[in-house]
């Protein structure tokens, strides 16, 4: 096939995208057919001409039903789960200056267990056994979340005899109820909204609520008000590390209510899993950098005073119930030789110090 030749159908492509293990597949008009691949975006042939708007639009027309190529023309934009012959995929296609432009991302459906990702067994376990409170996982766009969430519900879901509610944006891992009843809720398919969804939750008496996004104040209120009455709530927010992650929870409330939300948090917050996905060294697949913060009496106290810039030296002091900082994670990939110098660097939060460790 001449690389130069605009496929048919998305699926072609996304086939090409789970064969060569991408996270994300782009065909964007003006641009060569692209994939996301091990964190870096790059043209899937480097002699491919740009798509043109004629190529894009019947790209997008391969794929969209009806419904929503209509809603595509009215809004301008739509984003949902596509299942396709060989998978599922979270699509998102948009109406830009030039044309249509559509991003996948590759929805891996096989649920990884949480020994599979490399995460903490001892210290993970005892955040997935309390009847209530709140753990949040946080981290940028592609750095795993979904995928941690996923395998934190699958353990409930073995482990526990309970009813596991999961309010989605789009749904993505399938879950089949194992020890647990599970019910998923897709938001705009099932339900206008996160915050909707969540006080209809309340109602269905549930025994664990995972929450896909808590992007406002209604849908963080509602999660902290479920944490507290007795719901195990698991929740994402795109933040980098467990401070930012408590600031940005607290910011989004009025000053006025600040200390109430502050107590609330503190006696609530179960723990705080932050991940990044840093390239290898040797450039084959990249490699999970996580912080935790596990919520010890010294945590719940910085988080009620508002002193959440203490938090990293609290951790330092909490290694027994398994805290970890982003950069003493970075730290250790980098002494095992699993990530670079530079990505070290980069990826570190006290850039400062860090030089300082790679002089001593």
């Amino acid at each position: 096939m001449s690389t130069h030749q605009v496929l048919d159908h998305v699926d072609q492509y996304l086939q090409l995208g789970r064969d060569y293990e991408c996270s994300d597949v782009h065909l964007a008009t003006a641009y060569p057919p692209a994939w996301r691949r091990f964190g870096q975006l790059q043209p899937i042939w480097n002699d491919h001409q740009p798509l043109t708007p004629q190529d894009t639009e019947r790209l997008a027309r391969s794929f969209l039903g009806d419904a929503e190529w209509e809603r595509l023309q009215v809004k301008g934009d739509i984003d949902f789960a596509y299942s396709a012959s060989n998978g599922r995929y979270r699509a998102s296609c948009v109406k830009q200056r030039l044309g249509y432009d559509m991003a996948f991302r590759v929805i891996n459906t096989t649920i990884r267990t949480i020994e599979d990702i490399g995460l903490p067994l001892e210290h993970i376990l005892p955040l997935t056994r309390y009847q209530n409170g709140l753990v949040l996982v946080t981290g940028s766009v592609g750095s795993g979340k979904s995928t941690t969430l996923a395998a934190l519900v699958d353990f409930i879901n073995r482990d526990r005899e309970d009813h596991i509610l999961t309010l989605e944006d789009p749904i993505e891992y399938v879950f089949e109820s194992k020890g647990c009843h599970v019910n998923q809720r897709e938001v705009h398919t099932h339900t206008e909204s996160f915050a909707r969804a969540l006080r209809g939750a309340l109602r269905e008496d549930p025994d664990v609520i995972m929450v896909g996004e808590m992007r406002d104040l209604e849908t963080i209120q509602l999660a902290l008000t479920a944490a507290e009455t007795g719901h195990l709530v698991l929740g994402t927010l795109h933040t980098g590390n467990a401070p930012r992650t408590l600031d940005r929870v607290l910011d989004v409330f009025p000053t006025d209510q600040r200390d109430q939300i502050r107590i609330m948090v503190s006696e609530s917050l179960r723990g705080i899993l932050s991940q990044q996905l840093v390239p290898k060294a040797d450039g084959k697949g990249r490699v999970l950098a996580l912080e935790l913060l596990v919520n010890t009496p010294a945590v719940a106290n910085c988080i009620r005073e508002g002193k959440t810039f203490m938090l990293p030296g609290v951790m330092q002091t909490g290694k027994n119930v398994g805290m970890i900082t982003m950069d003493e994670s970075l730290r250790r990939l980098y002494i095992d030789h699993q990530i670079t110098r530079d990505e070290l660097i980069f990826r570190a939060d006290d850039k400062a110090q860090m030089k300082e460790f790679l002089e001593s």
